[in-house]
């Protein structure tokens, strides 16, 4: 029997939209194992064709073209740090002066572009919160008040998150004294403690907590942690799909928020030439993967409501 090419499980994977037809490609009996075979094998695949790409200059991002319209969307930090503000603030003022249109994440406007009248502020967060409230579920949100946003976003993170961000500090730190090899391999056997099943479909482990702290000091490493994440995620349908199954809430306040913001932008650009969008370097991937859809006809909702 001969095994598919990397290309061929690339494109194979990229074509499933659902888990029971990605276990049945595999051969396999339960979407668990096809799930963690497909990341094994994407991550594979995404690597070798990063390896034959040169690293991005400026401020890094993926290109989609819908109607003639560029939209460019560009991962970052949520670090707040100054290296990282001046980066972008310098980038974005190139973005304006070309009357080009600027979107952001909701949360990160007042992080990185206070002053920056021209530069719109998503409403991804509310929406998510409204979609949260609307589920026959046990909310982390439902107490959340409806004034004080900065303060929801700073409390989504759950307790165990913050003692996950804590170890991978300690454990920096440590690197810095014992070495690279010590900090990775420590690095690895602290995310296998302080990660779970739905934490593999958002992206958390010791190497995005280590590339998101490198790339917020020197924002030129942006790249390396936007390349991390198109090698970690899945299309979104899989990871969709895998998240709701763990947490239908998750699942809403993280790779739903994609779909919104493409959709937002795409309503919102009218005749621009250019569009930007500034996302959290782990929405980047699937803010693309639904802008690529918008050029094959995606419909936005309708109607399309504002929150």
């Amino acid at each position: 029997m001969t095994l598919p090419s990397t290309n061929e499980r690339l494109n194979t994977i990229r074509s499933l939209t659902d888990l029971g037809a990605l276990a049945e490609w595999y051969g396999v009996g339960s979407h668990h194992e096809a799930y963690f075979r497909a990341k094994r094998d994407w991550e594979i695949a995404v690597a070798a064709h990063q390896r034959e790409t040169p690293a991005p200059t400026g401020l890094p991002g993926s290109t989609i073209v819908i109607g003639g319209t560029d939209f460019h969307v560009h991962g970052i930090t949520h670090a707040g740090t100054q290296a990282e503000r001046s980066f972008l603030r310098d980038h974005v003022a190139q973005f304006l002066a070309r009357d080009a249109a600027v979107y952001c994440e909701q949360g990160i406007r007042p992080l990185y572009f206070d002053g920056f009248d021209d530069v719109c502020e998503m409403d991804d967060y509310r929406w998510a919160m409204q979609e949260c409230a609307s589920m026959d579920i046990d909310s982390h949100l439902a107490e959340v008040p409806e004034t004080g946003f900065d303060a929801v976003l700073e409390d989504i993170a759950s307790v165990a998150g913050q003692f996950r961000e804590a170890t991978f500090s300690l454990i920096e730190s440590g690197g810095s004294i014992y070495g690279d090899q010590f900090e990775r391999t420590l690095g690895d056997v602290a995310a296998a403690f302080t990660t779970d099943h739905a934490d593999l479909a958002i992206g958390e482990s010791y190497t995005a907590f280590s590339l998101s702290r490198a790339a917020s000091r020197n924002p030129t490493q942006l790249g390396a942690l936007q390349r991390y994440y198109d090698r970690t995620f899945l299309p979104q349908p899989l990871e969709r799909e895998w998240l709701r199954a763990h947490d239908p809430e998750l699942e809403i306040v993280t790779h739903a928020r994609n779909g919104r913001m493409a959709d937002y932008a795409v309503y919102h650009a009218g005749n621009a030439a250019e569009v930007h969008l500034i996302v959290g370097a782990a929405h980047q991937p699937g803010v693309r993967y639904y802008l690529e859809r918008h050029q094959n006809d995606r419909e936005l909702p309708e109607p399309f409501k504002l929150f």
